[in-house]
């Protein structure tokens, strides 16, 4: 099967071929989000979020009279509003005063808001046009005390935390950096037939193997490859897998597929690019069966709301601490049965685009980010590559 084209992705497919990401249905419940002036939004930017646990101690121990600051990367641009979620949360959590650049985050026209726990909060319109991939400064004070917050752990982007409400202070009056987000999980932008792609990941697609602060994690590098770029929500997870859901790595894809996923708004297309960790991380799924029904599944799911889906192989890892031959046999069924029982809609194949031609259990020495399992930079531009082939 083939990956996906730039020609599909931006509608401009022949009669009768098979667009990948389809134009918008009006009817169904995720593309029923609209905007102002016949608009919808669709997800820019966009985390995972997971429960804290003991080593997390900002998330565990949560903030009162602090100011977080994020810098955002955006895919597509446009007008755009801000979501906040707090599913692990237990108590309400007051959102202070938010700014986005130099401008004001109102909900339904107040300066703070109520995020029960469990529950999804979303801003007004905020009067700022971003532009594609660019980026966006969100500033959230929190009074106080909030207690243990959900947010994700590492987006390998930093930002910073300081003391009072800081949102129309410059960055030297914070006191510390963070890896982390908190409460934030996404920035939507008004958009008039942007195609829109999410992708339920692990570390690579959440970044490892790249640099900091360089957003050249792989789907950075593929909304950048278009003129228009298309939105792509990050949905990627360290050590997240497709079964089975873990303390530190958060529920696994398919626990978290509708919250994660089919929450999100005007959403064409859906990519499940995971499954190295349910083979390599302790307990092992050795039976490729299970993780194929696994991946037939979240198909089936995401058909259900008239989504396009997407899978990729798993990409090659004999280098990794955790690497055996016979776990590498497992990967090989896997990908056996990924390319040959046509269970997406269309098959990415990372593992082809990744390995080394002179061992290919093993990735390419130039896209080896030194670990044996995580691309670098030039790897993660491979992973786009295959995306669009």
């Amino acid at each position: 099967m083939g990956s996906l084209s730039r020609r599909g992705l931006l509608g401009g497919a022949a009669a009768g071929s098979l667009t990948l990401i389809a134009a918008p249905a009006t009817a169904t419940a995720t593309t029923a989000a609209t905007a102002p002036g016949g608009r919808r939004w669709v997800p820019s930017w966009a985390t995972a979020q997971t429960a804290p646990t003991a080593t997390d101690t900002d998330a565990t121990a949560g903030f009162a009279d602090t100011t977080i600051r994020h810098v955002l990367r955006l895919s597509a641009g446009g007008p755009i509003r801000l979501r906040f979620a707090n599913p692990f949360g237990t108590t309400p959590i007051i959102v202070g005063s938010v700014t986005a650049g130099d401008r004001p985050v109102l909900f339904f026209g107040e300066k703070q808001v109520l995020l029960a726990a469990g529950a999804t909060v979303l801003s007004d319109p905020v009067d700022l046009h971003v532009p594609d991939r660019g980026d966006v400064v969100v500033s959230i004070y929190l009074p106080g005390p909030t207690g243990p917050l959900s947010f994700h752990r590492n987006v390998h982007a930093t930002g910073l935390i300081g003391t009072g409400d800081l949102t129309g202070a410059a960055n030297s009056a914070y006191q510390r950096q963070t890896k982390s987000v908190f409460l934030i999980t996404g920035v939507d932008v008004s958009s008039r037939g942007r195609r829109t792609l999410a992708i339920l990941g692990d570390s690579i697609t959440e970044g490892v193997g790249t640099p900091d602060d360089a957003n050249l994690r792989w789907p950075d590098q593929f909304a950048a490859r278009f003129h228009r770029s298309p939105a792509v929500a990050n949905l990627g997870i360290s050590g997240n897998r497709l079964l089975l859901d873990d303390g530190r790595f958060g529920p696994g894809g398919q626990a978290r597929f509708d919250r994660d996923v089919l929450a999100l708004p005007g959403l064409d297309a859906v990519l499940v690019f995971l499954g190295i960790n349910d083979i390599q991380q302790p307990p092992s799924q050795l039976d490729p069966a299970v993780l194929l029904a696994a991946y037939g599944q979240l198909a089936r799911r995401a058909r259900d709301h008239e989504l396009k889906v997407l899978g990729a192989t798993i990409g090659p890892f004999k280098g990794w601490i955790r690497y055996t031959d016979e776990l590498e046999h497992v990967r090989q069924q896997v990908n056996a049965g990924l390319r040959t029982g046509r269970i997406f809609d269309t098959l990415v194949d990372v593992d082809a685009a990744l390995r080394d031609p002179a061992d290919p259990a093993r990735l390419r020495p130039d896209f080896n980010s030194g670990d044996g399992l995580h691309p670098n930079a030039a790897g993660a531009r491979a992973i786009a590559s295959a995306l669009l082939a």
